[in-house]
């Protein structure tokens, strides 16, 4: 129930207490226009609030063929263990399919921890994945378990796998081949059991022939890849996707969004380098410069001077 619905029954229980208490001059009329207002802004609310019906799967929307074959690979290969290896370029959404492939295994119910390997400080990075003792350095006031024992029997994922520095590339590596891991500042390893799924948008293989990835870790990632098409590669999905952002701010709002035929025909022109991250962003800010009808000028003049 949500916090409006139970708004609305509770003035109606106080509404019936005041006609069987007689309260009829004073209370009764109050609560009745109270409880009319809540119910007709709520309902504006609902008006505009579901969600236009949009074609997807996993949490990823779209009907493009390309995206129809990563729903279908996702399908097969979530069941197992193995090691997945996500490709794609910055916005194309890959913490989302590893999220799907972990949503949609037998490891469930247990913990999904996300790194990202580009983000973290390399002397930090190995703490976070394989946990510290106390003492081990500066800060470590107390022992701590890193993601691989936390998510055990749970899936890891690694983003941005390809800026893991060698010395990490090499520990990662134990982990995946025995199984264990050691904290930083203990003797003693630790057995875990976690699905490893790692994305990134660089040239691994260009990487390994330049000797800046492990050739073993690599083969031992890619058991499966999956390779996220770019947005530009997504015949008719923008169209889908900025009307579903834009419905989405709708609901969030409370006041009615759309997008002219203008518009739409800009966003499908455009060749989308931020991919779908790029896309949501676009639509939030037409979103706020405009009165509710989305037209082109609305867009950033990048958008708007390829067509000029």
């Amino acid at each position: 129930m949500t916090v409006e619905s139970e708004l609305i029954e509770r003035l109606q229980q106080l509404l019936a207490e005041a006609k069987a208490a007689g309260v009829e001059q004073a209370l009764q009329p109050i609560l009745k226009r109270a409880l009319e207002d809540v119910a007709a802004k709520v309902s504006g609310v609902a008006e505009t609030s579901s969600l236009i019906e949009v074609p997807g799967s996993y949490g990823l929307i779209g009907a493009s063929a390309a995206m129809e074959q990563v729903f279908e690979l996702i399908e097969r290969v979530a069941p197992s263990t193995v090691p997945v290896l996500i490709l794609g370029e910055t916005g194309t959404g890959k913490e989302l399919v590893a999220r799907a492939l972990h949503e949609n295994s037998p490891r469930r119910s247990k913990l999904f921890l996300a790194e990202n390997c580009a983000a973290v400080p390399a002397e930090l990075l190995e703490g976070e994945l394989f946990g510290h003792v106390k003492g081990a350095f500066t800060g470590a006031v107390a022992n701590r378990d890193g993601h691989f024992v936390a998510a055990n029997h749970g899936t890891v994922f690694l983003d941005e796998i390809g800026d893991m520095p060698l010395p990490m590339q090499s520990k990662l590596l134990r982990v995946l081949q025995e199984g264990e891991v050691r904290a930083v500042g203990s003797n003693k390893t630790v057995t875990v059991d976690v699905r490893v799924v790692a994305a990134t948008n660089k040239d691994l293989p260009a990487m390994v022939s330049e000797r800046n990835f492990r050739e073993d870790l690599y083969y031992r990632l890619n058991v499966i890849t999956i390779s996220l098409p770019p947005l530009r590669d997504r015949e008719g999905d923008v169209s889908i996707l900025a009307r579903f952002f834009a419905d989405r701010l709708q609901a969030s709002l409370g006041r009615s969004v759309e997008l002219d035929a203008g518009a739409l025909a800009a966003l499908e022109a455009w060749s989308w380098p931020g991919n779908v991250r790029e896309l949501e962003n676009e639509i939030e800010r037409a979103v706020a410069l405009s009165d509710g009808v989305i037209g082109r000028e609305d867009f950033s003049p990048r958008i708007l001077a390829q067509q000029e």
